[in-house]
């Protein structure tokens, strides 16, 4: 006899979000896995007998079979419709090894144990609810020397992917930077800012975060605010939240400090592209070295942006930057009103006429794919 019901244990999901579906007769193995279900939010079919619904067994975004279950399936002719990615085979009894076998037959991804592979378990009912994103590609920005414009032209970066259309997430990674939400005009905007993330561990709803951010110009902001007091940011809080924003897909730009900590490190070994900015100074080039051998070295792919010196023929041009930092040339980034600084009014790059401007367009046309046509995302602040 076949029985299928939908719980209602947890929140309904989203028409884009496909149900969890349970297999098994158990009942204490079903209550577990239907509490884990609810506390990751994921909607629950639970199927009882050995014939599944081919609808039901295609649609599931994860499948969570019991031993109990399993065997029975294995059984020829009362199998499930298909073979399929996502179906999870979970036992109890850590003796029983014939369940390896039963696992093979059915094709599943993985063989679990309660309640030792719980915890994993919950992280990969958590997966299954996320939309399907490519991993992001991580941005760093970097200064050679203070007031080098790194934060600018973090920000100029971040500008310039949201308004091409991707998906855009700029993280203020610099405690003592004065926050980059003021840069952007956006200190007023509601949303999370890095105190209230402090205390985040492990793995981090991405599509919750990103809501939870503030959005100015299009983008997704994570900054530090001017709360006195503030207690140091853990490295597990910049771990949880750059994995979260990895996982959405898009661009991750993130504005670094110079000196180096825990979370600045855990910052550091995720970047994908490093942007050291440095002006066209000899003291300029003595202190980029510096970082060069510090921050510089945690980063797999890291080029220079060179600034023109305010003076035309007085500094060093950005070929010469580049070999005396023995680093690859990103660009030369001419001297424009403001970079170093930040000046009050538009945001950095708003002005799509500004060099600034051009100077990131143009970057972001060689490292990021070419997004489709699409109706504008509604900007929030």
């Amino acid at each position: 006899m076949t029985h299928s019901a939908t719980t209602s244990s947890a929140p309904a999901t989203t028409a884009a979000t496909a149900p969890v579906l349970i297999l098994t007769e158990h009942d204490e193995l079903l209550d577990d896995l239907l509490r884990l279900c609810a506390a990751a939010g994921a909607e629950a079919e639970v199927v009882h007998g050995t014939t599944v619904p081919a609808a039901q067994w295609e649609r599931a975004a994860l499948v969570l079979a019991g031993d109990d279950w399993a065997g029975r399936a294995a059984v020829p002719g009362a199998g499930p419709p298909a073979r399929r990615a996502g179906v999870l085979l979970i036992g109890r009894d850590l003796d029983d090894h014939t369940v390896w076998a039963r696992g093979v037959a059915l094709g599943v991804e993985h063989v679990l144990h309660l309640p030792d592979d719980e915890p994993w378990l919950a992280e990969r009912i958590a997966d299954a609810l996320e939309p399907e994103h490519g991993p992001a590609l991580v941005l760093g920005v970097l200064g050679g020397r203070g007031g080098a414009g790194a934060s600018t032209l973090a920000c100029a970066l971040a500008v310039a992917a949201a308004r091409a259309g991707h998906h855009t997430m700029l993280v203020d990674a610099d405690p003592l930077g004065g926050g980059l939400d003021v840069l952007l005009g956006a200190e007023r905007a509601p949303g999370l800012r890095w105190p209230a993330l402090a205390a985040a561990r492990g793995r981090l709803p991405a599509g919750a975060l990103d809501e939870a951010l503030p959005h100015p110009r299009g983008l997704s902001l994570l900054s530090w605010d001017r709360s006195p007091g503030d207690e140091p940011l853990p490295g597990a809080a910049m771990r949880s939240v750059l994995t979260a924003a990895r996982r959405r897909g898009g661009l991750v730009v993130l504005d670094l400090p110079r000196t180096l900590d825990e979370p600045t490190v855990e910052a550091l070994g995720r970047v994908d592209l490093g942007l050291l900015v440095v002006p066209g100074e000899l003291r300029a080039v003595a202190a980029a070295r510096r970082v060069t051998d510090t921050s510089g070295a945690l980063i797999r792919d890291l080029r220079v942006v060179a600034r023109e010196p305010s003076r035309q023929g007085a500094g060093l041009a950005g070929p010469e930057l580049a070999a005396l930092l023995g680093l690859p040339l990103a660009g030369e980034l001419p001297e424009e009103p403001g970079l170093a600084a930040g000046d009050a009014g538009e945001p950095p790059g708003a002005d799509r006429g500004s060099p600034l401007a051009a100077f990131c367009t143009a970057l972001l046309g060689n490292v990021l794919p070419a997004v489709p046509s699409a109706p504008g995302k509604e900007e929030r602040s």
